[in-house]
This record gives structure tokens, sequence and C-alpha cells, in this order.
């Protein structure tokens, strides 16, 4: 028995035998054509298969993953027909006489060198991109197909790292988990593995002659067994059992209310990022969406979203979830979230620069095409809005001109809209906090954003992993905080809830109870374990 230790991107427990993910041969051999012409026409023959193989994962991605994680096909899409990548390939087959894989390979290469070179993240980032859409092409153009993985059985699949395209045209049924040696915690993979609620594993040091073998992946303690004793393999099939059954329990638990056995009952919400999340949302039985990351809608672009796309896209969630609550949240990027087309400078403290409602009330072009989306959506279905990172009574006023304009101008072009939508405000901050009393006199809600408000109460960039050991989201200051935002609220006749990840802290859920919070919204698999607790509480 062998133990591995590395980092876990997903919790749970697989045991089964290891599959080692070969990636397809896209080695290639330099030769020289006469026909050169021929070679490029090949070359633009491969891209149109190759494009419709990018289309086909995108389209199986979005119905498995969502068009947040599906949206690194459009990118490749995109990157397969840059008119410099497909101008090199062409060039080094007419200059040099040579065959198109070994065009084609040499270009990859150089481009993902020069992408790798560069000072900005998101661009070296590409570098892996432009290999991936290269080493794809060339197997086109060598008939080795799409590098498909098979697997006769459900397996423990090991890799050196994963690509998107390699992760999404796998047999989910045959996955029993993912382990790498390369990765990250918010790589495509461990993006899926919490979708399809399997354990998996990074930073894993390997060698080939685990493939076959039985393991254990324990996704709590970050852990590969390989070829576990007796004892050790009956010790985590109890514990695989258990899981089981917890599941299981917990699914007895869909349509009965939240509340205490004295009668204190709560909203349980969900909180989502794409309409592909709603499917998880209804599974788990949550009472409604408690916060729509909208700015998600804007991530997945390269350029800013019209008014019909996010019209279509708010007013399919509001459809889906038949009158249920769904809090969206308007645009908040900035801090962690940067997009390219908002052209935004560069900044030395991003978490407490140009943010979120900043923007949009700077630049208010973006807000009001938000803005006319969602209330013209809200005309089907139960639709509230949130407005984040306030820090002011002012702001929320500049909000309401803003809200009363764009009402103006949908009446004025005799579109329909909702006119009553409920509106309000996240706390995230120790400003909001300390005037939340004159806030509640101004909105309809309060949802406290646990994740920023920690960090700012605490003066710990939540990002900076160097403070991971002193950052403390039970800090008595923080419950306090959320304890003064339900009091104000509730003077002022409005509720208050939770949206950030402390929601789903089982530890403090009775506490949150007890504090007289109306609304946790959590992520969709910890809605049953949430109602659980208040249900066993008195």
């Amino acid at each position: 028995m062998k133990v591995f230790e590395g980092k876990s991107v997903f919790s749970g427990i697989a045991i089964g035998k290891i599959s080692i993910f070969q990636k397809a041969d896209t080695s290639v051999k330099r030769f020289h054509i006469e026909d050169v012409e021929a070679e490029v026409k090949r070359v633009d023959e491969a891209k149109a298969t190759a494009l419709a193989q990018l289309q086909k994962l995108y389209d199986k991605a979005v119905q498995e993953v969502g068009e947040s994680g599906a949206a690194i096909f459009e990118v490749h899409q995109m990157m397969m027909e840059d008119g410099d990548y497909l101008d090199s390939i062409s060039n080094i087959i007419r200059t040099e006489g040579v065959n198109a894989e070994y065009a084609v390979a040499t270009t990859g290469d150089n481009f993902a060198s020069m992408f790798a070179s560069m000072d900005d993240d998101y661009m070296r980032a590409r570098a892996a991109d432009v290999k991936d859409i290269s080493d794809r092409l060339v197997r086109v153009l060598s008939g080795h197909g799409d590098g498909d993985m098979e697997a006769s059985e459900p397996s423990i699949i090991v890799a050196e790292d994963l690509a998107p395209s390699e992760t999404v045209q796998m047999d989910k049924s045959k996955v029993l988990a993912f382990v790498t040696r390369k990765g990250s915690s918010n790589s495509h993979t461990a993006i899926l593995a919490r979708t399809m609620n399997i354990p998996a594993l990074i930073n894993i040091e390997y060698d080939d002659s685990v493939n076959g073998m039985m393991a254990i992946v324990d996704g709590k303690n970050g852990t590969l067994i390989l070829e576990p004793d007796e004892k050790t393999l009956k010790k985590y099939q109890e514990l695989k059992d258990e899981e089981l059954r917890q599941r299981t329990m917990l699914r007895e638990l869909k349509g009965k209310q939240t509340e205490t056995k004295s009668g204190r009952k709560l909203h349980l919400y969900a909180n989502i990022g794409s309409t592909a999340d709603v499917a998880s949302v209804l599974a788990n039985d949550a009472e409604g969406i408690g916060l729509f990351r909208s700015e998600f809608i804007y991530l997945e672009k390269d350029n800013y979203p019209t008014e019909e796309e996010q019209f279509q896209i708010y007013k399919t969630v509001a459809q889906n979830m038949a009158g249920k609550k769904v809090i969206i949240r308007t645009l908040d990027i900035g801090a962690d979230k940067q997009i390219d087309y908002f052209n935004m400078a560069h900044e030395e403290n991003p978490a407490m620069g140009y943010r979120a409602i900043r923007i949009c009330l700077d630049r208010p072009e973006v807000f009001k095409t938000q803005l006319r989306a969602l209330f013209r959506a809200a005309m089907f279905g139960n639709i509230s809005i949130m407005y984040p990172m306030i820090i002011s009574v002012k702001e929320v006023l500049q909000i309401k001109e803003i809200v009363a304009e764009v009402k103006k101008e949908l009446t004025e072009q005799g579109i329909p809209f909702k006119d009553d939508v409920e509106q309000g405000v996240m706390i995230e901050t120790p400003a909001a906090v300390m005037i939340s009393d004159l806030l509640a006199k101004e909105v309809d809600f309060f949802s406290i954003g646990t994740n920023d408000l920690t960090q700012y109460t605490l003066a710990i960039d939540r990002q900076n992993a160097k403070l991971d050991n002193i950052y403390d989201s039970h800090h008595e200051a923080v419950l306090r905080m959320i304890k003064m935002v339900v009091d104000n609220a509730h003077k002022e006749g409005i509720w208050a809830g939770i949206c950030g990840e402390l929601g789903a802290d089982t530890t403090l859920t009775e506490r949150f109870v007890e504090m007289g919070l109306d609304e946790l919204s959590v992520s969709p698999t910890f809605v049953l374990p949430v109602r659980k607790i208040v249900r066993e509480m008195d």
C-alpha cells in the first residue's frame, strides 16, 4: 500500500481501478511536398472538421457543465479561425515546402511560446489553448480522430493534466474520480468534478506503473491510496456506504419545509452562475434562487452582451423557476473578475478598487442595458434585483434615478416591463453594516455577502494564500455585523439573508436562525444538509 498526498478540489470517496488517460500521439515528422497549394487546402479542410468537432463539444458541454464551463470551446473556435495563426501555417507550407502536420505543429509551438512569455496572466493561459487547437488539427490531418477517451469500466481517471476538450468527451458514467499531476482548484476539471459530484485531486505525483492498480481517492483529505490493504479498503468502503446513506436520507427532505420544530421558518435558496445551474437548483429542492451571478454572462462573452441576449437568459431562468423567487445580482466585476473588453486600468489593490456598482454608476449605458433586460424579464416570473458593493445611501439614490430613467424609456418605447420589482442591496462592507439602518429605509431587502464582508472587516485579502491561517469567517466581529444588519432590516420591516459561502456553514446554521435571518442562499448541493440542521432545531 502506498499513499500519495495532494490537494483536494472536491470531496468524496472513490474506489476503483486507475486508468491513465493517454493523450493521442500528436508527434509529427517533417517531409518535403511538391504541391504546396494542395497542402494548404488540406489545412482548410481539416480546420472545417476541427471546428465542427469543437461545436459538438460546446453543445455537449452546455448540457453537462453549463455555458460558463462550455465557453472555452467558443474561445478555441475563434483561435482556430484567427488570421495570424492560419497565415503562419500557410506561410510555412509555401516557403519551406513542407507537410501540413509539420506546419501546424510548428505554428502551435511558436504561438504557445509567444503567449507564455507575456506578462498578462490571461494571455499566458492562452498558450495551453493554442497547443490544444494545434494538436486537434494535427490529429485530424493525421487521421487520428478527435482523441476520445474510452474506458471499459468505471475508473479513477489519472492524467498529467486534462484539457476542457478531453474532459467533456469522456463518458461520465465511466468516471469515478479525477486525479491530475497539474491543475488548479479553478480548472475546468475541478468545475466538472463539482458538477458531477465526484472527488477530484490535483498535485498528485505518480508514474505510469499505477495504471490498472486498485486505488482509493480520499477527496476529504486529499490523498490517493494505491493498492490498499484489506483493512483500509474495508474502512473506506464503510465511509463510502455512509456517504450514500446520508445522501439517501437527505433526499427524503425534498418537499419538506425548512423550519424548526417550534415553527420558525427559514427561506432556503440556491446560488447559480448560469441557466444550466437551474436544473441543480430544482433537483436539490431549493425554494428559489438567492443569487444569480449575472457577471458570468459578461465573462463568457468577447464583447458586451446585448439587452436581448440578457433578456432571454433572465426570462429563461424565471420561467424555469415557475414563480419561485429569482434574485439577480447586477454586474459584479473587478477585483478577481476581470473582463478584457471593459478596458479597465491595472490596479494595485483591485479588491478595494473599481468594481461592481462603482463601474455600473460610472458607465450608465452598460448599467441601463442590464436593467432594461431585467425589468422586461420580470414579466415572466418572480424576479428581484440586487445591487452589489454598496457603501452609501447616495449610491442607492443614484441607482433609483437610473431605474426611473429606464422605466421611463421603456414606457415611451411601448416595451412591456414589470414596474413593482423587488430591489435590494448586498451588505459586503463595514460601511454598509454601520449605515444599514439608513439603507433599510431605501430598499426592499438585504443580502449579506459574507465573503467580502469578512475580508474587508479583517483587512485580509481572501485571495492571498499566505493569510489562510488567519482568515476567520467565524470571527466574532463578522458575526456581530450580521446580527446588526438583521436587526436594522427588521426595524424597517424588510427581510435579510446571507448569500455568501458562510450561509452553507452548517456549524453556524443554528446561530443564524437565532439571529433572526430570514433567508440563506447556498450552493445547490448544500440545500438539503442545511435544511436537515434547521429541522432538527427546537
